[in-house]
């Protein structure tokens, strides 16, 4: 099965998500912030990633950003979790290197088929 990166730095919404990853079949590797996110998604190679967009320090575009710049890490597909659910924040996220959007709260089977549809391309 997958392996999926969460950097998520809310400790509830990371048991959450890491909690319905693991039931769903996905081996999951946690960070819970950028800095510590980065290091991790580059000596594990992930299948996928999901990640917070407000954190402190490094945001989750920023690190989005850094992903796709890097070639050893660009074809990895992240799929932005935000609160951020106004009028042009998607496009914005999108924009920042995102492969996919889901806003919070996050409906799990909303989550789940994003994350099945990024691992079937």
């Amino acid at each position: 099965m997958a392996v999926i990166a969460v950097v998520e730095d809310n400790l509830s919404n990371m048991k959450l998500i890491c909690g319905v990853l693991a039931h769903a079949g996905y081996t999951v590797i946690k960070a819970g912030n950028a800095e510590e996110g980065l290091p991790l998604i580059r000596q594990m190679l992930p299948d996928l990633v999901l990640m917070d967009i407000h954190m402190p320090g490094i945001d989750g575009m920023a690190a989005t950003r850094l992903l796709k710049a890097d070639k050893l890490t660009s074809h990895i597909p992240v799929i932005a979790l935000t609160a951020r659910a106004m009028d042009g924040d998607r496009e914005t996220i999108l924009r920042a290197g995102c492969d996919g959007y889901a806003a919070k709260p996050i409906r799990y089977k909303e989550v789940l088929e994003l994350i099945r549809q990024q691992l079937e391309r």
